[in-house]
């Protein structure tokens, strides 16, 4: 392979992964997903070893610390989410009813439109003819599921799957890492090492420090409001906490919703002003201690970029876009970022 050809030829190979990536789609997301929890999961998997364990044990140990932990939690959440999500359910034909009566005349009548267009009547009828099964939602579900075998046999493959995938990559992480360093042509690998090494920075802190703020504000939601006595407070909490990896999404969604929820279930402002006070500490939380304490600034996103990679992989690829977004967008940024010093540095820069 000569020198002109090289360049070709790497960018074949690119274009036949994506390729590939592109058709196995629909197959790839409990492997995406395996994946990063072994990569989140090896720095304790590594520290267990240093301690005189085996690795087989040393993974053996932490799944099962996170099964207790998972156990733990679904009998905790599970039942106050049903009887939540039941409950929402419950008021949502008395919210339609007011936005109805109040929200859509003073629309129709701003900007001259037909209030019929709106369709809320058969959203709301809809509703209530049916909010009787919302009282288990977690039936549901399986009933739903078990409507279709192929639905039910894909569902329980990726509850398989994804644990036993993410066991075999953990036991097997360094070998599989030094396997992937020693196909590199060696000319470039001292380059490829570096970059290599700070994007696992990057995305170590990332991933790591994003899912305790996230869990951080979840919990401070929730409690925030529970204090003020928001009968959702768990389901809204839980949601801004979740989607919060996305800037200022998961402030946006929850003081949203739990605007609305308090308008509906109190007669009064002040529980509003208390939901507002709530979501105003949790982003002072969020922007200046949270984030910058285990998160830090390392990825270089900037919000508009984070929005568009999360955007851009779900439709491109759905979910295991939505999973990969993040990762692949942190990895260009670090590569970009060794592109433009190199540019600084090359004869190009200083042309005259």
């Amino acid at each position: 392979m000569t020198a002109e050809t090289r360049p070709w030829f790497y960018l074949a190979v690119g274009a036949a992964f994506v390729a590939l990536v592109f058709v196995l789609k629909p197959i790839l997301t409990p492997f995406a997903m395996a994946a990063l929890l072994a990569y989140i999961g090896d720095p304790l998997v590594d520290w267990l070893e240093r301690c005189r364990l085996t690795r087989t044990l040393a993974v053996t140990g932490v799944f099962c610390i996170l099964f207790i932990l998972l156990v733990t939690l679904a009998f905790f959440l599970i039942p106050k989410l049903e009887q939540q999500v039941a409950a929402l359910v419950h008021q949502l034909p008395k919210y339609l009813t007011w936005v109805q009566g109040n929200l859509i005349p003073h629309l129709a009548e701003s900007f001259d439109l037909d209030p019929e267009a709106f369709g809320v009547e058969a959203i709301r009828a809809l509703v209530v003819e049916h909010w009787q099964r919302a009282g288990g939602f977690a039936v549901i579900m399986l009933s739903d599921l078990t409507r279709s075998g192929a639905a039910i046999a894909s569902w329980l493959a990726n509850l398989v799957l994804v644990p036993v995938v993410t066991f075999y990559l953990l036991r097997d992480w360094d070998g599989l890492v030094g396997k992937v360093h020693a196909l590199l042509p060696r000319n470039i690998a001292p380059t490829i090492d570096v970059v290599a090494k700070e994007c696992d920075a990057v995305l170590g802190e990332f991933f790591r420090g994003q899912l305790l703020v996230m869990l951080a504000l979840a919990i401070f939601y929730w409690l925030g409001l529970w204090l003020v006595g928001l009968e959702l407070a768990l389901l809204i909490g839980l949601t801004a906490g979740l989607v919060s990896f996305v800037p200022y999404l998961g402030f946006f969604v929850g003081i949203f919703a739990a605007l609305v929820a308090a308008f509906f279930q109190f007669d009064a402002l002040w529980p509003l002003f208390s939901v507002g006070v709530v979501f105003g500490i949790g982003q002072l939380l969020e922007g200046m201690l949270l984030t910058p304490w285990l998160v830090g600034d390392r990825i270089g996103l900037h919000p508009v970029a984070v929005i568009f990679a999360v955007l851009a992989g779900g439709q491109l690829f759905g979910l295991f876009g939505v999973l990969l977004a993040l990762p692949i967008a942190a990895v260009i940024v670090v590569i970009l970022r060794h592109l433009h010093d190199r540019y600084v540095e090359s004869e190009l820069y200083d042309a005259e």
